[in-house]
């Protein structure tokens, strides 16, 4: 199926197919219930040590403004139709951002005070998780290229400027609050409720845009496709009009001096 195809709608049935076990399983550590709390445990810990209380800031803030952004493109879209249908565009992926912005951060305090080169391929380990956690977002149907791939370079640029703009961390970290972390992300996904943050977003955009119902992707595809369809009905008619309508055509008239085509 391609985005270009004005027969897009017709292929509904394969838009959002069935979940699939491994992949939704895997996306769900990119939700914001999962990830949050365990942030929250690890800048705890981080600000317990006051040199360690610039990363705890950086990160916190880095996240904090990642999470504005993507908040604002989700109200634009479900609540202002700000979205770009020939794209598939409708408000960057929320699990994308926060796997970026947070796994990375986690898996570098993990490797506490290794020998290089742990700490890089801890981090290194963080994204490619968090990009995983993105594909899994498009093998399921939840979102597109469009909204996946910003919203994971939101999330890496925030963890990035937060490693990258504050010292490591001048304390090791204990194994408890490591096996714990490693605990809460292996176990949750199996376990947790599903999570209510993007009724959330949709009960705010509802409410800032006065709108009785969300707009969604499939308005949004829906009003593509019948634009096309249009488009080619009015392209259509022009072919076929009639030779004594054109010559009817005032403005055809006075090309050729009131006297028609001969």
């Amino acid at each position: 199926m391609s985005l270009g195809d004005p027969n897009w709608l017709l292929n509904t049935p394969a838009l959002i197919p069935g979940p699939l076990p491994a992949w939704a399983l895997l996306g769900r550590l990119g939700e914001a219930q999962l990830l949050l709390p365990a942030m929250a445990a690890a800048v705890l810990w981080l600000l317990r040590t006051p040199a360690n209380r610039p990363l705890a800031a950086a990160w916190v803030g880095a996240v904090l403004a990642a999470a504005l952004v993507t908040t604002a493109s989700k109200v634009a879209f479900i609540g202002w139709e700000i979205g770009y249908a020939p794209l598939d565009f409708s408000g960057l992926s929320g699990h994308s951002m926060f796997a970026a912005a947070v796994l990375p951060v986690l898996m570098r305090l993990a490797a506490g005070h290794a020998a290089p080169p742990w700490p890089r391929l801890a981090i290194a380990f963080g994204y490619a998780l968090a990009l995983l956690i993105a594909v899994s977002r498009l093998k399921t149907g939840a979102h597109s290229v469009a909204d996946i791939a910003p919203g994971f370079a939101l999330g890496a640029l925030a963890s990035a400027a937060s490693m990258r703009f504050t010292h490591a961390p001048r304390a090791p970290t204990p194994a408890w609050l490591a096996g714990a972390l490693a605990a809460w992300l292996l176990v949750l996904p199996f376990n947790a409720p599903a999570s209510r943050s993007h009724d959330w977003v949709i009960q705010l955009s509802l409410q800032v845009s006065g709108r009785d119902r969300p707009y969604t992707r499939w308005d949004m595809q829906r009003a593509r496709h019948l634009d096309t369809l249009r488009q080619r009905s009015l392209q259509s008619a022009d072919r076929r009009l009639p030779a004594r309508q054109v010559q009817a055509d005032p403005a055809v008239q006075g090309q050729f001096g009131g006297h028609g085509i001969r």
